[in-house]
């Protein structure tokens, strides 16, 4: 299974308005491992960069101006990404840049050259709803260390994005919350005792009717019915 992450840098946000990607950067995993087999290119745009866009990405239009243009670098683009399928935060950005560029070459669209395409923004905000899903958040969230980002790069990103990504679907190895203690030697082993009994206090009708508005302000904030609700009796 070869999937490629991938990340862009753009010039600004509407590649309908005439917005051009500044750089591409994918990592490899093959098997979901990391291979090194990494595509990493900074474009000239033929075209500055809004102000907005430059104080994310920080890609000069004097630092591009040398960098090949995306149609000097397509073709090798195609070849790397060909069949793969392809992991990006926030997909609609990034392949509608990529679609544009491809379009404005007249070739197949970029889509149509991978295998699928996995949106971990959508998968993020579907196992964490009602947080933050952003790249920066996912990052904390799931341990991986991003202290090196101080400017978004598409290459440096991705890599973040990878290792998310692994994190976010590795799974649960056990649900088991067992723990086995072992005597140690020479130890003394006391007998067990009887439990004492135990006091259940329920919830009074005025308590469970302001649970009930906890629940529905989750309700309206994740925009449907919050997960608590599968734990939770109704009044």
């Amino acid at each position: 299974m070869r999937q490629i992450v991938l990340d862009t840098e753009t010039t600004g946000l509407n590649p309908r308005t005439g917005d051009r990607v500044i750089e591409i950067g994918c990592v490899e995993l093959v098997n979901r491992t990391l291979t090194g087999n990494n595509f990493h290119k900074y474009i000239n745009p033929e075209r500055e960069s809004d102000e907005a866009a430059l104080a994310v990405h920080g890609l000069t239009t004097e630092f591009l101006s040398d960098k090949p243009k995306f149609a000097e670098i397509a073709e090798e683009l195609r070849a790397y990404i060909d069949g793969a399928e392809v992991i990006i935060h926030n997909a609609p950005f990034d392949l509608g840049f990529l679609n544009a560029e491809f379009q404005r070459l007249g070739l197949p669209s970029f889509v149509s050259h991978c295998s699928g395409v996995i949106d971990t923004l959508v998968n993020a905000k579907e196992m964490h709803p009602g947080k933050r899903n952003s790249l920066d958040a996912l990052c904390d969230r799931y341990g991986v260390s991003n202290a090196h980002r101080k400017l978004h790069g598409a290459l440096l990103d991705s890599e973040l994005l990878a290792d998310v990504y692994l994190a976010m679907t590795r799974g649960q190895n056990t649900l088991s919350m067992d723990v086995e203690v072992e005597a140690s030697a020479g130890g003394i082993e006391l007998d067990a005792l009887p439990l004492g009994e135990i006091i259940v206090v329920s919830a009074s009708l005025e308590e469970m009717a302001e649970h009930e508005n906890v629940l529905a302000g989750l309700d309206k904030g994740v925009k449907g019915e919050c997960v608590w609700r599968n734990y939770s009796p109704k009044v």
